[in-house]
Order: C-alpha cells, then sequence, then structure tokens
C-alpha cells in the first residue's frame, strides 16, 4: 500500500511532540499559549470564528449526499 509522505512526516512530528510533553495534550496546548504570547500572532483560536462563511462550513460536511448519487 503507498503511504503519502507528508502524512508520514505529520504522524511523525506528532509523535515527537507528543513524547515531548509525556503525551498529555493539555501541556502541549499550554506550549503553544506561551509560543502564541511571545510571538504576539495567533497560533490557534479558542471558538470558531464568528465571520466564517456559513456556507463553506457546510460545504465541508462530508455526510452530504453528492449530487449525482
Amino acid at each position: 500500500m503507498w503511504e503519502d509522505p507528508i502524512v508520514q512526516e505529520v504522524r511523525e512530528i506528532r509523535k515527537e511532540l507528543s513524547a515531548r510533553f509525556n503525551f498529555d495534550v493539555h501541556a502541549i496546548f499550554e506550549d503553544l499559549r506561551k509560543k502564541q504570547t511571545a510571538t504576539g500572532s495567533k497560533l490557534m483560536r479558542n471558538k470558531l470564528c464568528k465571520n466564517v462563511d456559513q456556507t463553506l462550513l457546510a460545504n465541508q460536511d462530508s455526510a452530504t449526499p453528492h449530487p449525482g448519487r
């Protein structure tokens, strides 16, 4: 089976990051918050942006049947 090298790289980074923080998701996000404060730019959002076009979100629903089906 063919494996996507980008997906493989993301998985490896995730494993390394998880191990660095002892597999504690709260510690990972705390580190992100510290980096966000230090850089002054948004690295993550706590809530869905209210300005997001709702039609874009609706189009992301994979359960919507394809028109040709």
